[in-house]
């Protein structure tokens, strides 16, 4: 397992820039699914991407002061909502599986090796972007909501080809980008050595 280096200036732009990637994801707008109370977004992408690129507790750094802004009122959730209420509302759950699933990315992203390779990579993004999130939200949503459980987890259900889509292209992403440029990931690399840039293993 790799190990992450002392906190410097560069990861404080990283986790800044990441936090307000996550916030541009959001300028396209929601897209409500049949009435449901929690829309589909382009952010989870971002959660995703700050995972495998920034790694776990920096990963976690980005949500968490993407999340301080929200609740101090900046409209940077999809559909242009921001403050305390969004978490207490439907969504409410979704936020807090962003903080928890990140650090499931970025640990399992990173496990064992300097450089991504493609399939942990993928693992990741389904086991924290998705199951871990998916495992916050749908119980609390069904608390809000005040609806079954299980009606609330099959109603989920729709998010799951366009969260798997997000998947794949945060995949797609993270190699593309440590080929083009490794330094941006918050991951060590042993400079006696050249950057490894094989990621087909």
């Amino acid at each position: 397992m790799f190990r992450q280096a002392a906190w410097d200036v560069r990861d404080t732009t990283r986790v800044a820039a990441f936090a307000a990637l996550i916030a541009v994801l959001g300028l396209p707008g929601a897209v409500p699914v049949f009435g449901g109370a929690v829309p589909i977004t382009l952010q989870t992408l971002g959660v995703m991407l700050a995972g495998t690129i920034l790694g776990p507790w920096r990963g976690a750094a980005a949500i968490l002061t993407f999340e301080a802004l929200v609740l101090f009122g900046l409209p940077i959730v999809s559909g242009g909502r921001g403050g305390a209420g969004m978490f207490v509302g439907p969504s409410a759950g979704y936020l807090l599986g962003w903080i928890f699933g990140v650090v499931v990315i970025g640990a399992i992203a990173s496990v064992g090796s300097e450089r991504p390779r493609w399939w942990r990579t993928a693992v990741a993004c389904v086991t924290g972007g998705i199951l871990v999130v998916y495992a916050f939200g749908i119980p609390i949503q069904a608390l809000v909501t005040r609806l079954p459980l299980v009606e609330t987890a099959l109603t989920s259900t729709v998010f799951l080809p366009g969260d798997l889509v997000k998947a794949v292209l945060a995949t797609v992403i993270t190699l593309t980008l440590w080929r083009a440029y490794p330094r941006a990931f918050s991951r060590g690399t042993n400079p006696k050595h050249p950057v490894d840039t094989d990621v087909t293993a």
